[in-house]
Parts: structure tokens; sequence; C-alpha cells
């Protein structure tokens, strides 16, 4: 899934779309957006209205989680945002929990290939935002202040490819969260991209000769 913020519209618009058709997490994201912003402002922060490109199954139930209007069969998903509350301060800069983020990246980087430069700098990227949904090619590039195509250019100068380095950034983080983490083998599909659980299986057993379920009963007892 990706989400991109039009920031130029008012009001500004959270669109929320994916590959493969995934109506359940669609929803599932746009109310935990409103829920988690709504308690990092104290109760502040409140949608204009939440759009869904399919018919939730409980329209009037779906409007109480996310406390605005809900529009279905709408041209995008997402969640519209007043400027006002776009802006309101959020009350958590945690430094700590900051720390347990960057050193759980560190880990995670230690891991994968070394790369220099520009490659280093994206790997980083893709590791920090996996789970967050922000690793398209387009999100890296705003996020190191380049176009798409000088990042594909200087990438291919170092010798590597946006591809190859989601890939490895997926690959060791699936083994992490396989290995370290109760949740189960589709929500950390999820959480790395997949629409699925059968693509990420067959990544997987790609990656390590083996399903993720072997993978996690092979895991040392504590």
């Amino acid at each position: 899934m990706t989400i991109t913020v039009h920031e130029d519209d008012d009001p500004i618009r959270v669109e929320m779309a994916s590959m493969a058709p995934m109506p359940f997490a669609i929803e599932y994201v746009a109310g935990l957006l409103v829920r988690h912003f709504g308690t990092e402002t104290s109760g502040r922060f409140a949608p204009v209205a939440v759009a869904l490109r399919h018919v939730p199954d409980d329209i009037v139930a779906f409007e109480r989680i996310v406390g605005c209007p809900v529009a279905p069969t709408a041209s995008w998903s997402g969640v519209s945002v007043s400027r006002d509350v776009w802006r309101l301060p959020l009350r958590r800069g945690d430094p700590v929990l900051r720390g347990v983020l960057e050193a759980q990246a560190d880990s995670l980087l230690a891991r994968l290939p070394p790369c220099a430069g520009v490659a280093r700098d994206a790997q980083r990227l893709l590791v920090e935002r996996l789970a967050g949904g922000e690793v398209g090619m387009r999100d890296v590039a705003r996020a190191l202040a380049m176009s798409v195509r000088t990042l594909q250019r200087r990438l291919a100068a170092e010798g590597v490819s946006f591809q190859r380095l989601l890939e490895e950034a997926r690959k060791e983080s699936a083994a992490r969260h396989v290995s370290e983490s109760r949740l189960s083998i589709g929500e950390i599909a999820f959480l790395l991209g997949y629409s699925e659980p059968a693509p990420f299986h067959r990544a997987f057993k790609r990656w390590y000769g083996m399903t993720p379920d072997r993978f996690r009963q092979r895991r040392p007892s504590r």
C-alpha cells in the first residue's frame, strides 16, 4: 500500500492506494490514522471525510470509528483533512521511542549488504519506512530531495537498483518479524507491503528455502 499526501488540495487529501484490491486494509489504515492522530492531538484531530472506492459492510459503524462522513464509491480512497487540523501539533516527541526505532533500523542495516553514497541513504529510508508503507521510489526520492529519474540514475551509477534495495530490506525485516515477534504471518505480510499472504510466502521461501511458519518453528526457545 502507498500513502500520498496532496497538500495543495483543500481540504488536504491523504490518499491510500494499493496494487491489488484491499478493501479491509484501506478501512483499517484509515481508521488507524484517524484514531492515532486523535490520540496525538488530545482528541482535536477531526477529518472532514473518509472517501472509499468500495462500499464498506457497515457504513454507519465505520463512520462512528472515524468520526466523520464516509463517502463510498468515490474516485479515490483516503482521508480529507482541513488545513487547520493538518497543522495541529502532535503531543508526543518521545526520544526513548525514537532511540529504540533507530537502534532497530541500525540492527537491520548491519545485516544488509554494505552500500555507500545514495544507495546507503535509500537503504536506511527503506528500512525505517517499510512498516509505514512509504517505500515507493517516489517516496524515497522525495525524502532524498531529488527526482525519481535522478535517484534511478545515481543508483545505477553505484551499481544497484531500487528494487534490489527494497527486496533486501524486506528479506531482513521479514526474518526479524517472523523470528522475534508474535505477529501472525498474515500480519507480517501486510506490514511488509504484500496485498495477501501467498506472495509473501513465495518470497520468503525464495529467500530462506522454507516457509515462514517453518522458519518460526526453528527459532530457539528462550
